[in-house]
């Protein structure tokens, strides 16, 4: 291991090595899922008369001739929705993942004995421990169906196939979801899948691009859920879902998140991976788990991991799947 201490560099960035692309809706039968034309679902647009359901103020609650007053207030809206047809059972989900190779070289850094105290870090862990495992959670998580979110939930089944393509030779594999689970990855299922990962990722071949189709049976007419955009600025509509090409879809940012959420290292008592983030934060739940007073975070664990110090195999994992998540981590002068 080096043993030269190198200041960290005030410019220094790194590419994501998983690379998905947006991801579209169509419908389709359960019994003809692997036959029958998929259909696209485009979004819809409903206007609703709601009632008013949020937490009053105090006032309110004490004046029941104002509390009348405001529920009598209609709560207009026009939101997008989407939903199978009626003839329809079944969302398909469709996008492509590229993985790449290169983690060992930054894309932007300057500061050449930081370059070469990291480039051995990363070697030594690529030939001690290999993206093994890194790859194995990779591949269970599109196995598993995790990327699919609410579209996963009151599924009757989940079918996911994942295909290799490369030129003019393909391979395919189907995972039962449902099987597989959303608590851990331990399944000798993705065996095959994980080794191409693992190997894109450490360089033994240039990258690798894998299709992945889901199928998630709902129901006739259920609702699915595609991306919903942030609105800014107010506007005639409440609810803005996302689409491409007039399809329906989810962003690439939310599929990766969810390849993404192999973390289980932040805690000894973690009974669910999170997602890999500098801080362990879990937006929805207002938590972070790695928090800096801890010596768990990511830029605590990375200085000491580039500069040639020990750590432990976990924490070189998570600093890694930080690194194949790619960002911005310079440090300031300030």
């Amino acid at each position: 291991m080096a043993t030269a201490k190198s200041t960290m560099p005030s410019v220094l960035a790194f590419e994501k090595k998983l690379a998905p692309s947006d991801a579209q809706f169509f419908a389709v039968n359960w019994m003809e899922r692997n036959e029958a034309e998929a259909m696209c679902l485009p979004l819809q647009e409903k206007s609703v008369r709601g009632t008013i359901s949020n937490r009053l103020s105090t006032k309110l609650e004490k004046d029941p001739a104002k509390l009348d007053a405001e529920v009598e207030k209609p709560n207009l809206q026009t939101v997008d929705h989407c939903t199978l047809p009626n003839n329809c059972d079944t969302l398909k989900l469709r996008f492509t993942l590229k993985v790449l190779s290169g983690v060992q070289i930054p894309s932007a850094c300057n500061n050449q004995n930081f370059q070469h105290t990291y480039r051995e870090a990363v070697n030594n862990y690529v030939e001690a421990i290999s993206f093994a495992e890194l790859a194995k959670r990779y591949a269970t998580n599109l196995a598993n169906g995790r990327f699919l979110w609410r579209n996963r939930v009151g599924a009757e089944a989940v079918e996911i196939v994942v295909t290799h393509l490369s030129g003019d030779e393909t391979r395919s594999w189907t995972f039962d979801a449902k099987v597989i689970g959303l608590n851990d990855f331990e399944h000798d299922q993705v065996n095959e899948l994980a080794q191409i990962i693992a190997d894109s990722l450490s360089g033994k071949q240039e990258f690798a691009l894998l299709e992945v189709v889901a199928y998630s049976r709902l129901g006739e007419g259920q609702e699915v859920y595609p991306s919903e955009e942030l609105v800014t600025v107010k506007g005639d509509k409440s609810k803005i879902l996302y689409e491409t090409e007039g399809i329906a879809a989810m962003h690439s940012q939310k599929i990766g998140n969810a390849i993404r959420t192999i973390d289980t290292w932040y805690s000894e008592e973690a009974s669910h991976p999170i997602a890999i983030e500098s801080y362990g934060s879990v937006t929805n739940q207002g938590i972070a788990h790695r928090k800096p007073t801890e010596k768990k975070d990511f830029y605590t664990l990375f200085d000491r991991f580039s500069q040639g110090e020990n750590l432990s195999q976990t924490e070189q994992h998570y600093v890694m799947a930080m690194l194949v998540r790619g960002g911005v981590f310079g440090q300031s002068s300030k």
